[in-house]
């Protein structure tokens, strides 16, 4: 199931949903980020670049996706993982999952992974994936939300994303 492939106009994606970028400024930090689509390195991308401050308690900048108008759950269980080709300056992200049953916005389930200099195509599984702040098991009938994240340190984030899918 493809969720990004930059066939529609930004800010949606495939699944006619709308692109975000969030910070932590919404609880008063000052980290500050910005999405545009471009050609990166040869591929039409999304490009999420921004500076992570650690300061008044913040530290992230994240692009942000729901997976059903209206933020409404659908049941990805018949899939193993996701897949997505992304690019970046050698940098640790996450891709951080939100479902239904989480009510507070620092609960997620998260995977890490490296961006390099190169387009690369990853695989993350679902099973890799741990739960953060919370206790409730990771419900893959409930999905609602998935977020690119630069998160937990001071750093110029710059991450592009060419597509991304449901394996």
């Amino acid at each position: 199931m493809i969720i990004e492939d930059q066939s529609q106009p930004f800010p949606l994606s495939a699944l006619g949903t709308r692109w975000q970028v969030l910070t932590d400024q919404v609880m008063g930090g000052v980290s500050r980020g910005q999405l545009t689509r471009e050609i990166v390195d040869g591929r039409e991308a999304l490009r999420l670049r921004g500076d992570v401050s650690l300061e008044n308690d913040g530290g992230f900048v994240q692009m942000a996706l729901d997976l059903s108008p209206g933020g409404a759950a659908i049941d990805v269980s018949r899939w193993g993982g996701i897949e997505l080709t992304v690019r970046g300056e050698d940098e640790a992200y996450g891709l951080h999952l939100r479902t239904a049953d989480l009510l507070r916005p620092w609960e997620s389930y998260r995977q890490g992974f490296r961006a390099t200099s190169a387009w690369q195509t990853l695989r993350l599984p679902f099973s890799g994936f741990a739960a953060h702040r919370t206790e409730i098991p990771l419900d893959l009938r409930r999905l609602r939300r998935l977020g690119l994240v630069a998160i937990g340190r001071a750093f110029a984030a710059d991450l592009a994303l060419a597509d991304l899918r449901l394996v």
